[in-house]
């Protein structure tokens, strides 16, 4: 694939993830406006029938002020939808409560949208001031060579003391200008809103986990043993291969340090009551910076309950797990339990469907009586030959007058009618026409055969055959009729 085909690749892959997905229809300023009105910027979880009912207040609302564009439904089906877009996750809380939050690519659309929306300059002095410190203290730290890494030391501990010195010696304070604090309070605020995403793609990647874990357990393919290792090689692998992990990695160890949550706290407070932050930040950006903390302690919450989930899910299985459990019974429940999950993945919340809780009673006609008796077993005597003498007299006519059709016979009856100048009609007439010993009930059946070796197709119409039974009484018969071609016609032309 040439180089611009393989960019065409990537960057289709990129529309067809459903954070552009959201970005890309035709409703997303509607539906970006309901998930920040009802959401906020914690994400915190909103039971399923009070998010139907914001969904539905909020797009009243809308449509009061002029907005026409608008999702179509109720706000139960408007949220199914956007499960099926993969915005929003439905999941039980502590209580067992049915509850909605937003999925990671739902908040990276709303945090790229919020950057969008905030004024920010496109090149400044804190800008590249912030870029070469980066460098700078990236390449401290990572630098490889022992004698460069102490140089670079050396040179940091060198300004720093000229600056402290400079100011003990009551030299003048360079304030920060107006453009440095709007660029820095920018930066941090988007460093800010990113984390409720990065918590929430750790937090699926364990809900996949547990899904995977439950799947697994329940094909019973590998041993136990086998699938808890998998677990834990791909829960360490989370938290040490991803950039999501790594980032919940560094946020607990910041919580587990008293010291650094402390001076977090102060750093923040101390740029929010800076003379200049009062014209740049609005008292929501004030609250964003102000929650910073709780922030990201929610977000380890949620990923911690969603890790015990995982975690029970493989001690309940290890505790409740009993080999001498019948095999049948036990294989019987699993598929139960894996066909109603795949039948609650496709239906609704409060789809029913009526199950017996016991087997319906067996509706027996007849009661065995009887018990065994041997003598029920006794070999029957034997069957001595008959005298033939003794055998009742049977003539000819009666052995053929008790048999088949006489074919032969009602070959040459159908030659004869087709060949004489006033035929019969139909299969039926020619049937009463004949003598009493060719109108036996069986001999319609042989009628029947020739005209479907000759190829005569039967109509919708019904006709009566009146047979004459051996012993002389009469049957009448409802068969459907069969006309008789034309003897002056071709075979084809008659079919036709």
């Amino acid at each position: 694939m040439s180089g611009i085909g393989g960019e065409l690749a990537r960057v289709k892959g990129a529309f067809g993830q459903p954070t552009l997905t959201l970005l890309h229809q035709r409703q997303a300023p509607v539906v970006i406006t309901i998930f920040r009105a009802a959401f906020g910027r914690n994400n915190k979880p909103i039971p399923t029938a009070r998010l139907h009912t914001q969904v539905e207040e909020h797009l009243a609302e809308i449509r009061r002020a002029g907005e026409t564009d608008l999702p179509a439904g109720s706000g139960r089906e408007i949220c199914q939808r956007w499960m099926r877009g993969q915005w929003l996750v439905r999941s039980l809380d502590e209580g067992g409560h049915e509850v909605y939050a937003l999925t990671s690519h739902a908040q990276q659309a709303l945090e790229l949208v919020k950057n969008l929306a905030r004024d920010r300059a496109a090149l400044s002095e804190h800008r590249i001031a912030t870029i070469l410190g980066t460098v700078r203290r990236f390449n401290s730290e990572a630098n490889p060579d022992r004698s460069t890494r102490v140089t670079l030391l050396n040179e940091e501990i060198a300004r720093l003391e000229v600056e402290r010195d400079r100011l003990v010696d009551g030299a003048d304070m360079v304030s920060a200008t107006e453009d440095y604090m709007l660029e820095g309070f920018t930066e941090l605020l988007s460093l800010i809103s990113a984390l409720p995403s990065d918590f929430a793609r750790v937090e699926e990647r364990f809900a996949t986990i547990r899904t995977e874990i439950l799947a697994a357990f329940r094909a019973e393919d590998r041993p136990a043993g086998e699938v808890i290792d998998d677990y834990l090689a791909r829960a360490d692998a989370l938290m040490t291969a991803t950039h999501e992990g790594r980032a919940f990695e560094g946020a607990f160890a910041l919580l587990r340090d008293d010291a650094l949550v402390t001076q977090l706290r102060d750093d923040l407070t101390a740029l929010l009551e800076h003379p200049l932050s009062d014209g740049i930040l609005s008292d929501a950006d004030r609250g964003e910076l102000r929650g910073t903390v709780s922030l990201v302690r929610d977000g380890l919450e949620r990923v911690l309950v969603q890790r015990s989930r995982v975690t029970a899910t493989l001690k309940e299985y290890i505790v409740s797990h009993d080999a001498a459990r019948d095999r049948e019974l036990e294989q019987t429940l699993r598929q139960v339990e894996s066909e109603l999950m795949t039948w609650m993945a496709t239906t609704g919340p409060r789809a029913t469907h009526d199950v017996p809780l016991l087997p319906a009673r067996a509706s027996v006609d007849h009661l065995r009586e009887r018990f065994y008796d041997p003598a029920d077993d006794v070999l029957p005597e034997r069957i001595s030959t008959a005298d033939p003498s003794e055998a009742p007299p049977v003539s000819l006519a009666d052995l053929v007058a008790q048999g088949g059709p006489k074919l032969a016979s009602l070959r040459q009856r159908i030659d004869a009618a087709l060949a004489s100048t006033n035929p019969a009609g139909s299969l039926g007439a020619l049937f009463d026409e004949l003598e009493p010993s060719l109108r036996r009930p069986v001999e319609i059946f042989g009628l029947l055969h020739l005209a479907a070796d000759r190829d005569w197709r039967s109509e919708d119409e019904v006709e009566s055959y009146a047979a004459v039974r051996p012993d002389g009484s009469r049957r009448t018969f409802a068969v459907p009729r069969t006309p008789l071609p034309d003897p002056d016609l071709s075979p084809r032309e008659t079919r036709a």
